[in-house]
């Protein structure tokens, strides 16, 4: 307080120094001086004249020009000061002395922080270091946030850390500050319900269900919530409702959806030969490519299974695969023409006709 208090006075004082001349008049000549220096000289050319140093005429020429300039000292000297022009300089000057400082704390109040507390030195040596172990940065984190609980943008920073780091339970505990005192939102529903399973053991509880119930009916597009929705249809034994949330997943999602092998591989449990099948080997090694790499080996694989069935169109099996891989890849309309060049290898052959009827009723194709 005392540092703002000198500031203030040398604003002031700077000010004042400043604007001083403007509230003072300009000080009157020395008109009496002046009047005496003319009447000395209109007396020095009658000495002049009586010593005949100078003509009569020259002496007249004299007397007319310092009578003139005599005669305009002396108005000058009874001409009062502009009072106008005074009282506007003094005017001007009172208000920047008073103006400024009103117009610069009109500003400061809404734009700066004048309730702002002190941040001793202390605490500046105690700020995160990123360099720091992560568990070290979350203390740090979480003595701030004990000394601050309505920090909703600290919760829902250290939320998802401690989620990484398996403390689910303070995970639970902070997503749920975070949708508190930052606002309630479809992620931070489904990150919540994700923490709750997480918390469970990998079990998708009743109460982490919930949440993410309340994630999709806030955003029914939210993916995290709609896998957990699947999965949760899963461990209660409806595998039928599980792959149908997840294939409506893929049917809305972009080829290049970085979860979709992950969704993939839940349908393909769920729904046996739901798209090609891979084995243990090739789903590791799926796992550690990038995402183009991953989309180009599904994408062999299906072409693979559609030039061998062009050879053998007897597999029903193999037929459905193909259909049901187009299905999960998103690609509606060669799924239809796979259909159809299905249904005319097996044309000939009723009883495989019928199981490949039976299979597809499950797809959502016409016809």
């Amino acid at each position: 307080m005392t540092l703002w208090f000198v500031f203030a006075l040398m604003t002031a004082a700077a000010i004042f120094a400043v604007l001083w001349p403007l509230g003072r008049a300009n000080r009157p000549h020395n008109d009496g001086s002046e009047a005496t220096v003319y009447k000395d000289q209109l007396a020095e050319v009658d000495r002049d004249v009586a010593a005949e140093l100078i003509g009569s005429s020259e002496a007249a020429a004299a007397r007319v020009e310092i009578s003139r300039r005599l005669l305009a000292a002396t108005d000058h000297g009874r001409d009062p000061p502009d009072a106008s022009n005074v009282k506007w300089r003094r005017s001007a000057a009172i208000l920047a002395l008073v103006g400024l400082p009103v117009v610069a704390i009109a500003f400061y109040l809404p734009l700066g922080s004048p309730r702002l507390a002190d941040f001793p030195l202390a605490e500046r040596v105690r700020t995160p270091d990123p360099t720091q172990p992560l568990d070290n940065l979350v203390a740090q984190v979480e003595a701030h946030l004990e000394k601050n609980p309505t920090d909703g943008r600290g919760w829902n920073v250290l939320a998802p850390v401690l989620a990484k780091l398996g403390r689910y339970d303070d995970a639970v505990r902070a997503y749920r500050n975070a949708i508190t005192y930052s606002g309630d939102s479809a992620t931070r529903r489904a990150d919540l319900g994700e923490a709750l399973a997480g918390a469970a053991g990998g079990v998708v509880t009743a109460e982490s269900k919930a949440e993410f119930e309340r994630a999709i009916a806030i955003n029914a597009d939210e993916v995290k919530a709609s896998y957990f929705l699947g999965l949760a249809a899963e461990q209660d034994g409806h595998g039928a409702e599980a792959a149908s949330i997840w294939r409506a997943m893929l049917a809305k999602a972009p080829p290049t959806a970085p979860w979709r092998p992950l969704v993939l591989a839940a349908l393909a449990r769920v729904a046996g030969s739901t798209a090609p099948v891979l084995s243990d080997d090739t789903i590791a090694a799926a796992k550690g490519m990038n995402e183009t790499d991953r989309n180009a080996m599904i994408h062999g694989m299906v072409d693979r299974l559609a030039g061998r069935l062009k050879q053998n169109g007897d597999d029903v099996e193999g037929w459905l695969r193909l259909v049901r891989a187009y299905m999960v890849m998103g690609d509606r309309d060669k799924a239809k023409s796979a259909l159809s060049d299905a249904r005319q290898a097996v044309a000939n052959d009723a009883e495989r006709l019928r199981q490949l009827n039976e299979g597809l009723k499950t797809l959502g194709l016409d016809g």
